[in-house]
């Protein structure tokens, strides 16, 4: 018998589940994540967990990790200062597939060497030039990435450049060939420079993560969620972390799975801050076939085909004052919701509601709260922001109390936006509150909260709400509205056929509308979508029956759909994939690309077998360093050929080889 342990961390809540044997879910705990340190929160959730479940940490046979850090970072141009070394292309190439916001002011050397498609030497690597920049670097920054051109059909120079980088510096350094098998240079620059970005930050991670499990009594050893939804090691996170971007959604897709069974559905997750929408094919998760998109960047990283839109539990409710009807519109800002920033400070949070109550007049800053995130580091402020965190001070305080002049929004802005205090306003989880859906927190705060929101003003001069109770409603039908079209413009993504529009224009025509509500006149028009709905999240109960409703499905909500993405952290699988080339130089002439050079070949049976044997040896090495057991292997082969002068010729054939197993568990 086995336990195994399963950690996810939201932006909301960190959540833990113990499973025995990969069949049963013993027990389940969540935990306010604590942005400040990630694993003060890992540590709470995981001592409940066992708590609840009655397990001795000892008994625990193997724990897994999901985290939006990587994802967050990213988006939020957060990570290290790090050095780009460039070889083979030119300045003008900075620019390309967002290279240079990737970059964000950190120094790079663009310098000569690099290969040609056949992986024949272009120009030899200039040394000189890397020498000099790793000398002059060295000391101002974490780590470096190197990308070459055509270094997926010879590695050559972007090795000996990491080789120079660990003699001359002993940083960390990113390889770009290492990190993608496929073409294009400059994407695969970004991947490289943004993963190098993040090695420091996922590293302390997950040594923190480790430490704290210790200090409970786990002593399994850790996996981490890749952003395919497999599984990968603690050592192997460290040194690709960008491979966990995506990873919370992933294991949220291999979740719903176990949880269901279901081999194709549309899965809809929400959390506090966003709602995630994949889809499930085959029991698997759809990869986006172009690489990973997060915030700005495209990567080479394969990752779940995700349509992240910013709605969920916690998004700001922003009242729309325009028109006769007014109403209002959800997200995409996170925001503390009222009733959860009451239980932190009571004592101001009612003292602020009850004056703004007792105004006769409803205010832009009724119900609005600013605090500071303790443990943030705040050097290099200026002047003015520097005033307004002083000024806010070290608890919460009212937002018209911070708020002194106009001027004073860009400097809260830009604290917000480097994380150093948090807003909270009311959101959907507090008018979950109010209707009784929800008793986590501050019901009374919550109430009070929507009261001022209610009051407030539309075109017509009228109150947008006569109740608390009312306007709990028309924001909870407003989450309703919003789910529903980001479950359509996902699904009519997928559709083979073009329908001649953007889905976000297509999921909001009059038609599709109409169909949804099922017109019925001279013309019946009848829409909906042709799959299940799988909802998770820990609100989905509360919200997701009327959203079923809306899009005309089927609306599953799996029990511990709370928690799937802790469960999915847990159950997937180890994979590995390795792909390389075979292209012909020259009429009889085979070439195998390797991560150790080119080799040539008279016959192509030959150099396509010396091909797998590489690519299977290199992922059943990365699967079973993993710590996989009973490891398979499946190959794939992508030919090209094309007709020339009426012959039939060979272009270039494409290996994937995908080794995959079972973490291996100690049992009793």
């Amino acid at each position: 018998m086995a336990f195994l342990l399963g950690v996810d961390t939201g932006g909301t809540y960190t959540d833990a589940v113990v499973i025995r044997d990969e069949e049963e879910v013993v027990a389940s705990a969540k935990s306010l994540t604590t942005r400040s340190d990630l694993a003060i929160g890992i540590g709470n959730a995981v001592s409940a967990v066992l708590a609840a479940s009655g397990i001795a940490p000892a008994d625990i046979a193997m724990a897994a990790l999901s985290t939006t850090l990587a994802t967050n970072a990213l988006v939020e141009g957060q990570g290290e200062r790090i050095g780009l070394i460039y070889v083979g292309f030119g300045d003008a190439d900075i620019a390309a597939h967002g290279l240079a916001d990737a970059l964000n002011g950190d120094p790079y050397l663009v310098c000569a060497g690099g290969h040609d498609h056949a992986g024949a030497q272009a120009r030899p690597l200039d040394e000189a030039a890397i020498r000099a920049f790793l000398a002059a670097q060295k000391d101002a920054v974490s780590g470096f990435a190197v990308a070459a051109r055509f270094a997926t059909r010879n590695p050559e120079h972007e090795t000996r450049v990491a080789a120079l980088v660990a003699d001359m510096t002993g940083c960390p350094v990113s390889s770009s060939h290492q990190l993608s098998a496929r073409l294009n240079g400059p994407k695969r620059a970004v991947t490289a420079v943004l993963n190098a970005r993040l090695i420091g930050m996922i590293d302390r991670l997950i040594s923190r993560a480790e430490t704290r499990l210790s200090e409970l009594g786990v002593g399994a050893p850790l996996m981490v969620v890749r952003g395919d939804g497999a599984l990968i090691s603690a050592d192997q996170a460290r040194a690709r972390p960008i491979e966990t971007i995506l990873s919370g959604p992933a294991a949220s897709i291999v979740g719903a799975r176990w949880l269901t069974g279901a081999d194709r559905a549309v899965v809809s997750d929400i959390g506090g801050t966003t709602t995630d929408v994949a889809l499930l094919q085959d029991g698997k998760p759809a990869i986006d076939p172009a690489g990973a998109q997060v915030g700005p960047y495209r990567t080479m990283v394969e990752a779940v085909k995700m349509r992240t839109t910013g709605l969920g539990g916690d998004s700001e409710v922003r009242v729309i004052s325009e028109g006769l009807q007014g109403g209002v519109e959800l997200g995409p800002r996170r925001l503390v919701p009222v009733s959860l920033m009451a239980v932190d400070a009571p004592d101001v949070v009612h003292a602020a509601l009850d004056t703004h109550l007792r105004n006769s007049v409803a205010g832009d800053m009724d119900a609005r709260f600013v605090r500071r995130v303790p443990g943030q580091a705040d050097q290099g402020l200026g002047p003015r922001d520097a005033q307004m965190l002083e000024r806010i001070g070290s608890g919460a305080r009212p937002l018209g109390e911070v708020l002194r002049a106009r001027i004073d929004t860009g400097a809260l802005r830009r604290l917000v936006d480097r994380g150093l205090v948090q807003l909270s306003g009311v959101t959907p989880s507090d008018a979950s509150h109010v209707l009784g859906n929800v008793a986590a927190w501050d019901a009374a705060a919550a109430e009070k909260a929507l009261r001022l929101t209610a009051r407030k003003r539309t075109g017509s001069g009228g109150a947008l709400a006569e109740t608390a109770q009312q306007m709990a409603r028309i924001i909870v039908d407003r989450l309703t509205y919003q789910t529903a079209l980001a479950l359509l413009e996902a699904a009519i993504a997928e559709e083979d056929e073009a329908f001649g529009g953007s889905p976000r224009d297509l999921a909001r025509h009059e038609l599709i509308q109409r169909g949804l509500a099922n017109h019925r006149g001279i013309l019946r028009i009848d829409a909906g979508l042709n799959v299940p709905v799988v909802g998770l999240g820990a609100s989905a109960a509360s919200y997701y029956p009327a959203v079923g409703d809306a899009v005309g499905t089927e609306m599953i909500l799996p029990v511990h759909g709370d928690v799937a993405n802790a469960i999915g952290a847990v159950v997937g699988r180890i994979t590995m994939r390795r792909s390389g080339s075979v292209t012909s130089p020259g009429e009889g002439a085979y070439r195998v690309h390797l991560d150790t050079g080119p080799l040539d070949f008279a016959d192509k049976n030959d150099a396509l077998r010396r091909l797998q044997q590489f690519l299977s040896a290199r992922a059943e090495e990365e699967a079973l360093a993993a710590g996989a057991a009973d490891i398979q292997i499946t190959v794939t082969t992508d030919e090209r050929r094309a007709t020339v002068e009426a012959r039939d010729v060979f272009i270039e054939a494409v290996l994937t080889v995908e080794a995959t197993g079972r973490p291996r568990v100690a049992s009793g």
